[in-house]
């Protein structure tokens, strides 16, 4: 195995041990690829999925720092349509930095909270 899929694998079950997603605060889960991005909104007591965005339902022009902002506002407009307005943030193992940052802040922006 690559040593930087390692890597990124062990700081997600890290993430994971301490970031639980709960019905009154489900987690908001991002998985990053090279050519998209992914949100999920989690409950982990019943293993749910509420709400979910990605940039490729998303048409989004420009870089890619552009579509996950986009994203990032689809999936908090979703969630607050189904009266979530908090939620905890589960990076994914990435480093809150870039396309990550960019969702986190335009979820932010569209009304959740976290």
């Amino acid at each position: 195995m690559h040593k930087k899929l390692t890597g990124r694998a062990r700081r997600k079950l890290r993430i994971r041990k301490k970031v639980q997603g709960t019905p009154q605060r489900p987690r908001l889960c991002v998985f990053r690829s090279s050519k998209h991005i992914y949100a999920q909104v989690i409950d982990d007591t019943h293993g749910t999925t509420i709400a979910h965005a990605s940039s490729v339902a998303e048409s989004g022009d420009g870089s890619k720092v552009d579509v996950a902002k986009s994203v990032g506002s689809a999936v908090a407009k979703v969630c607050i349509d189904k009266g979530v307005d908090q939620v905890v943030f589960d990076r994914g193992g990435y480093r809150y930095h870039g396309r990550v940052r960019a969702l986190a802040e335009s979820a932010r922006e569209a009304g959740l909270k976290f």
